[in-house]
């Protein structure tokens, strides 16, 4: 629950957010621990390309943090959680002074999901689009697309309320706000950019392109998975007891993710895949992220061994449509928000199955992918015609590294690279 107009989705807090200095301090701490995930996405991503497009992706993950939350700052944070009159966006708090503790703990903390939602794109795109006009897209990303859907499903901070929140939407932590709009608009990226060379044979049959470092996607799932205690239990804003039953409900479903995950390769026939099971993981603490607070452990459980089993499918999906994520992170985050934000409904402690809860929430992941997608989408267009949003052919085939940023990851291994010039 990433604002104080979110209240009443169904937790029943201590004490109001922001309320004391301890939950200041909590709230701090949390951030932090978002903040750190952006070290999990980069190991991730970096460990999922190729050892040519290492340092490219992990440049656009940096970017989201500093581009992306500039612009978050300056227009993001105004549309999100500024004072509201009609619901759809906020009219005030542009380029906030941030003068109060509370106002400035609140920002920084909206600041991290911020980043977070931006860099989901980042790894489905990875090995072919040039890092200028990612930064332009990220920014609009992270100022507009996801600020507006927030404001309609948190805002506001200061006065009014968005239009989900006002019909009872639950997305406590943002399964949705979140994951899915950084899903859909990866989606978006994924389709105008195309798919990498080689990816797909001439009939359509896709070709496994591994990752470089395999150590590197363990160990970033497994930061990921730390941040997340920060990424829901922070989102109470206050340091009370429900922070929790939340930290436990985000582990079990991050372990039943993985395990629904191995079991859906398994009932596949399919190769056990450690890259799949670390994404069956983070699928589950996607789910997770929106009902952590409203559900109980053992729902918990099923909501993450479903997510799992859609990361394995979700991949599938798109291999069939000839759409190349590099690192799965439709399926995870696009996929398995939904889910995760539907599950909010389903598993409502106390109420399970309600069909007027189930109908607001499929009326808000509805609104989710018809507000980012097409918004994406025409961004990507836009960036495409004005900037150039593919790299040439054959800087791809050198790769992203040496064509766009003149050095590389692993120098040792690469000296042909550096002598064989830009073009």
């Amino acid at each position: 629950m990433a604002g104080a107009a979110m209240l009443w989705a169904g937790a029943v807090f201590a004490e109001g957010p922001l309320d004391t200095p301890a939950d200041i301090a909590w709230t701090i701490v949390a951030a932090a621990l978002v903040f750190f995930m952006q070290a999990g996405f980069a190991l991730l991503e970096g460990g999922m390309v190729r050892a040519k497009n290492a340092v490219n992706v992990i440049m656009k993950n940096y970017s989201d943090m500093c581009f992306g939350v500039i612009a978050y700052w300056a227009i993001g944070y105004g549309l999100m959680f500024g004072a509201t009159e009609n619901g759809w966006f906020g009219l005030d708090h542009y380029l906030p002074d941030l003068q109060s503790g509370v106002e400035a703990t609140h920002f920084i903390f909206q600041l991290m999901f911020a980043a977070t939602a931006a860099t989901i794109v980042s790894g489905a795109v990875a090995e072919r689009m040039r890092f200028g006009p990612y930064v332009v897209a990220s920014m609009i990303i992270t100022g507009v697309i996801y600020a507006v859907y927030g404001a309609w499903a948190w805002g506001s901070f200061y006065d009014g309320s968005g239009w989900l929140v006002d019909m009872g939407f639950i997305d406590f932590a943002g399964s949705t706000v979140v994951h899915s709009i950084g899903g859909w608009c990866a989606l978006a990226g994924v389709i105008v950019l195309g798919p990498r060379l080689g990816r797909f044979a001439p009939d359509g049959t896709p070709r496994d392109i591994p990752g470089h470092n395999l150590p590197y996607i363990a160990l970033g799932g497994f930061i990921l998975w730390l941040g997340w205690f920060g990424f829901n239990g922070g989102s109470t804003l206050a340091a009370s007891a429900d922070v929790g039953i939340i930290c436990v409900n985000t582990h079990l479903a991050g372990a039943a993710g993985f395990i629904g995950a191995l079991l859906m390769q398994r009932l596949l026939r399919k190769p056990i895949l450690m890259t799949a099971a670390v994404n069956g993981a983070i699928g589950g603490l996607v789910a997770i992220t929106s009902p952590c607070a409203t559900t109980v452990p053992m729902f918990a459980l099923v909501i993450g061994l479903v997510a799992g089993a859609i990361t394995v499918l979700g991949v599938m999906l798109l291999e069939r449509l000839r759409l190349d994520d590099v690192v799965g992170a439709i399926s995870v985050h696009g996929f398995c928000g939904a889910w995760g934000t539907l599950s909010a409904a389903l598993f409502y402690r106390g109420d399970l199955f309600d069909p007027g809860r189930i109908q607001i929430q499929l009326i808000g992941i509805g609104a989710a992918f018809l507000w980012s997608f097409p918004t994406a989408l025409l961004t990507f267009w836009i960036v495409k015609k004005v900037f150039g949003l593919r790299a040439p052919t054959l800087h791809e085939q050198r790769g992203l590294d040496f064509t766009e940023h003149y050095e590389i990851g692993y120098p040792e291994f690469q000296r042909d690279l550096t002598h064989a010039g830009k073009d």
